[in-house]
């Protein structure tokens, strides 16, 4: 052999051996975590080009730390079933389209490792009218979610974690059985994860969410905004008096947002029910922690889309019969009575008193939602995001009502912001004739005293929600005298409701 030439060295074979596991190994552990970065650092919503379903079904956020395990909110109304006042979330008062497996109001993203779900705003602003028992519901977007029961939402999740079943050997043979295909991964780690972590969630909302126990039933269409915002600024709920715990509300409808910025004297319009708010931008981000969102979480992005859309969403034109001369008449009827606080007419805003604060010795109605805003819920509203450039700044406590403009009305019944008036027919009489019982929730429509029919209680195995306006927070008095029209001789209401059904 040449002295110059390089002698091969050959490794021991046990060396080699072990040289090569390393490289196994680290060939396994590159992969794991490239698929680990891969599926867990995704953050994807679901997308809709269109506005309206990017309304309906579009993320604002709220699933990245709300959101549900998507199996899981599928499996759930069968190993829960008893814990539902009906069938599946539809006996929620849960909106579905043909041929969607998500109801209205519910968004998807795949948000760490796994496809989640939570609600979005449609799911308060959507809702459904037939014409008739057999007619086929139509939906609208916009008008206030009077068949949503999120009190009974909320109590279904809570009862259900509560529930022995509430584990890994029930619902995933049912996330099995719904056809789910799940790899070992989901079967072995994610979902059983998923699980135990969201009945560890579930059960602790339910015990800082215990007001609700000691509150009148909220009934479909209503939600109690402002109880629920002092638990998230970890104000002692259990310790206030009991007038701070009846602030339960009708949802708004949200039609027209950008003629609903500036009054007529050229200031901001005062638009929650107590216009404790003057801007619409600070009223929809506030909105969104009702969807499950926080300042970190919220898509920013998406939710300006659904501003701009509603900027200039128009209501549905009244889809009943009006008989034109009637309403010809009752036109002068509301200028005298209605312009100055509502506006010149369903589109035309202008009014003396519209978008300000009518005191509530003046308005008279129930004074639940306005004891239940505090001050100092407005002081822990101003540190919403701080360090944001969307900081809130225009908060405040108020002393009565807002006078709203009345667009797509005939959409907004039952009226009154606790929803304690079922019809305009109704609305124009003294509290004394109003009714003091009727039922919630059904959406068959009544076109001569415009409203939903409310004297249903059961349909199709559903049961209605009997509203009882002698309870704390519900009571129907108030908007009446001269002033408001309950005076006036029947043929005069009689042509200001069909003048209102133009709206």
């Amino acid at each position: 052999m040449n002295a110059n030439q390089s002698k091969r060295v050959s490794l021991p074979r046990w060396l080699y051996r072990v040289l090569m596991l390393i490289l196994a190994l680290l060939i396994v552990v590159v992969a794991a975590g490239l698929y680990l970065i891969g599926r867990f650092s995704v953050d994807n919503p679901v997308s809709y080009p269109d506005d309206e379903r990017h309304f309906m079904y579009g993320s604002t956020g709220g699933e990245r730390e709300s959101g549900f395990p998507f199996w899981i909110w599928q499996a759930l109304p069968q190993v829960c079933a008893e814990h539902l006042p009906g069938r599946g979330y539809a006996s929620l008062g849960m909106l579905y389209e043909e041929g969607r497996d998500l109801p209205i109001g519910m968004s998807q993203r795949r948000h760490l490792g796994i496809d989640r779900v939570f609600l979005n705003c449609a799911a308060c602003h959507t809702g459904t009218v037939r014409s008739t028992v057999d007619a086929r519901p139509r939906i609208y977007s916009g008008m206030p979610s009077h068949q949503l029961d999120l009190q009974g939402f909320q109590e279904f999740f809570f009862r259900c974690a509560s529930d022995e079943r509430f584990r890994t050997d029930f619902i995933l043979p049912e996330i099995q059985r719904l056809g789910a295909d799940l790899n070992p991964i989901d079967r072995l780690i994610v979902y059983p994860v998923a699980i135990a972590l969201m009945r560890e969630r579930l059960l602790m909302l339910k015990t800082r969410f215990s007001f609700a126990e000691k509150q009148a039933r909220w009934g479909p269409g209503r939600v109690d905004t402002f109880n629920a915002a002092k638990v998230l600024f970890n104000i002692p709920v259990s310790k206030l008096p009991p007038e701070e715990l009846r602030g339960t509300s009708d949802f708004p409808s949200i039609w027209l947002q950008g003629p609903k910025k500036i009054r007529d004297d050229g200031q901001p319009m005062q638009l929650h029910w107590d216009g404790n708010n003057t801007a619409t931008e600070e009223r929809n981000k506030s909105a969104a922690f009702g969807t499950g969102t926080t300042p970190p979480t919220l898509d920013t992005r998406a939710i300006g889309r659904i501003e701009d859309w509603l900027l200039t969403l128009t209501p549905p034109a009244y889809p009943f019969p009006v008989d034109e001369a009637l309403a010809e008449r009752g036109a002068p009827i509301y200028a005298q009575y209605c312009a100055g606080c509502h506006g010149a007419n369903g589109r035309n805003f202008a009014g003396t008193r519209v978008g300000h604060v009518t005191p509530i010795a003046e308005i008279g109605t129930d004074r639940g939602r306005l004891d239940s805003y505090t001050r100092d819920l407005a002081v822990n509203q101003g540190t919403l995001y701080a360090g944001y450039p969307w900081r809130f700044t225009r908060f405040r406590k108020t002393f009565g009502y807002a006078n709203m403009p009345l667009d797509g009305l005939w959409l907004r019944a039952p009226y009154l912001h606790n929803g304690s008036v079922p019809t305009l027919a109704d609305l124009l009489e003294p509290a004394a004739r109003r009714p003091q019982r009727f039922y919630r929730g059904y959406d068959v429509y009544d076109p001569q005293r415009v409203g939903f029919i409310t004297d249903v209680a059961t349909e199709g195995g559903r049961r209605y929600f009997e509203y009882d306006t002698s309870l704390p927070g519900n009571a129907n008095h108030g908007h009446e005298g001269h002033a408001y029209g309950t005076e006036l001789a029947p043929d005069e209401k009689t042509a200001l409701i069909e003048f209102l059904k133009t709206f």
